[in-house]
């Protein structure tokens, strides 16, 4: 099908009915993105591990399994719609040393993290091609800036950097790519760390419904309009620049 998105600017709810797929949308900030698209009308569908609170259109999958992902977004578009947008939220981490962290749950984050979203994308591609629709992936600071402890999350976010930015050159014209990066936020990220990589209690961190602006602000510019990047941090982060 063809979607007509040509009003998406100017309509009273910008994204109504437009389909979009958010992953990791059962928490965190996939939980605020999809609530915040679904307030502006968008018809959204989650793909996390886990099913998301209230009345959320779901579907359950594991990010790691690229093919299983691939699937999970072939049936949303052909049991909806075809596809608008897609926003790959979906992230994981567990800091440590290189030597300290165990190899598969190591693997496990570049997988998600990196492999996942680009599972995601390529899946979405022949719909979202045809709808001439959005892509917003989800970097991090520590996709620009390496830390001790976290080569995992480096690897896997530095390279979400790099696949955003080829992806743009590649579907310039036919498809938008935004890369949104953010810093710190108030969500249950870091409840399963050790003390020492939890951030201080006294630290500011963004509420990630702001962050979720970002994405809905991205998704609804007008056609030949695109926003390429996106940084939002808290004021005080430490990571930018």
């Amino acid at each position: 099908m063809t979607i007509d998105s040509s009003a998406v600017a100017t309509d009273a709810e910008p994204l109504r009915d437009l389909p979009v797929v958010v992953t990791g949308g059962a928490s965190g900030l996939g939980a605020a993105v999809a609530g915040r698209l679904l307030a502006d009308g968008a018809a959204v569908t989650v793909l996390d591990r886990r099913a998301p609170r209230g009345d959320v259109a779901a579907v359950e999958v594991d990010l790691a399994d690229g093919r299983a992902t691939e699937e999970a977004v072939t049936q949303v578009a052909e049991q909806g719609d075809g596809l608008w947008a897609v926003v790959t939220c979906a992230g994981v981490d567990v800091p440590g040393r290189l030597e300290d962290v165990d190899a598969e749950v190591w693997e496990r984050t570049v997988t998600v993290n990196l492999l996942g979203t680009a599972a995601v994308v390529r899946a979405a591609l022949p719909w979202l091609r045809q709808s001439q629709g959005r892509v917003v992936t989800v970097a991090s600071t520590l996709g620009h800036r390496a830390v001790s402890d976290a080569t995992a999350y480096c690897a896997s976010k530095f390279g979400v950097v790099g696949f955003t930015r080829a992806l743009t050159a590649e579907l310039r014209g036919e498809v938008g790519v935004t890369m949104l990066t953010p810093g710190g936020m108030q969500t249950g990220f870091f409840d399963e760390r050790e003390e020492r990589y939890k951030p201080p209690a006294d630290l500011e961190l963004c509420d990630p419904a702001q962050v979720a602006d970002a994405v809905a602000f991205a998704l609804t510019r007008p056609k030949g309009c695109e926003v390429r990047e996106l940084v939002v941090t808290p004021s005080n982060e430490s990571s930018w620049p």
